[in-house]
């Protein structure tokens, strides 16, 4: 039956797929004018010479002068075969800018969903049962506060802090002599001793809201007759807390799987640029702004993506902690 689900939820996923990449699309499409036409306007301001010749060549390979449908379908073919067109600002195929930059951009969402969760789950079980101590107080204070602090200024108070007093700078993800190095042990070693940093400073405001929720969610169920029934029959009160209740205020823990992967990597953006970070967020403003449609097209499809398969990968979670979930 676990089967049967995760197939019908994979097959579900292909045409909200499909919706998505049109709407990609479109969002793209949507400022007036294309980016050669702002490219041949920059370079009459300057007083560069325009080639209308290439303009109008590279207008006629993309279909920039097609409906709307045209385009996409160009656009859709070639990504489904690993092309995702040119980047006019940066003059080179989309595929050799994005691949990196997503790559760290998901070690870092990776690595921050981890940390979020290794933390927020024991701090928000021990605030549930610990309620209206002094413990339970501290924690909230500092739910509150890390909820209310916007994660780039806690970047700019660590990096003051780190060069007044520590004489270093923490910034990016390698070290100077790793920046253009090939990959390595060496480097990933290096991009470790480096992650720590933006991997705290960018879960602190989803911990402080999931240790909330698990905090809320095990308070609705640590009052239920079947808790109060299982300890009359002797059971220990840990083990009667991780087996019933935990488990079952787990189901809104999981699910916010779904918003928080996508969430992370495109919410950093901000926080990108104070830590000179090499993720997508910094690439990607920087293609809307100059309407470099393919290469901010691939990157908000590949977020699209991204948001299908963290509620896929959350709905399967579900589905194994709770099995009515797949009878449904």
């Amino acid at each position: 039956m676990l089967i049967t689900y995760i197939i019908r939820r994979i097959l579900w996923s292909v045409p909200f797929l499909f919706v998505v990449s049109l709407i990609a699309f479109a969002l793209i499409q949507a400022p007036p004018g294309d980016y050669l036409t702002t490219f041949a306007a920059t370079l009459a301001q300057s007083g560069d010479v325009v080639d209308q010749e290439r303009l109008e060549l590279l207008r006629e390979r993309y279909g920039l002068d097609q409906p709307f449908i045209v385009q996409y379908w160009k656009w859709i073919t070639g990504v489904l075969v690993g092309d995702f067109g040119i980047s006019f600002e940066w003059q080179q195929p989309v595929s050799n800018l994005i691949w990196e930059r997503m790559a760290l951009s998901v070690t870092l969402a990776l690595s921050t969903l981890l940390f979020t969760w290794a933390v927020a789950f024991p701090i928000g079980v021990y605030s549930a049962v610990k309620k209206y101590t002094l413990g339970d107080y501290v924690i909230t204070a500092v739910g509150f506060i890390g909820l209310a602090m916007p994660s780039f200024l806690v970047a700019l108070v660590l990096m003051y802090i780190a060069v007044v007093f520590f004489g270093s700078d923490v910034s990016g993800l390698f070290s100077e002599e790793f920046e253009k190095a090939p990959w390595s042990l060496a480097k990933i070693g290096d991009l470790m001793s480096h992650l720590w940093l933006p991997v705290v400073i960018l879960g602190l405001g989803s911990t402080a809201s999931l240790t909330r929720i698990m905090r809320a969610n095990l308070l609705d169920e640590l009052h239920k007759p079947y808790v109060t029934t299982a300890r009359a029959k002797g059971l220990s009160e840990l083990r009667l807390i991780l087996k019933y209740p935990v488990r079952m205020a787990l189901n809104p823990f999981v699910s916010t799987l779904g918003w928080a992967f996508p969430q992370l990597i495109s919410g950093a953006v901000i926080t990108a640029f104070v830590l000179s970070l090499p993720t997508s967020g910094p690439l990607l403003l920087q293609a809307l702004l100059a309407q470099d449609m393919y290469l901010a097209g691939a990157f908000i499809l590949l977020l699209c993506c991204l948001s299908v398969v963290g509620m896929l990968v959350s709905d399967i979670l579900l589905a194994v902690i709770d099995p009515r979930i797949r009878y449904r």
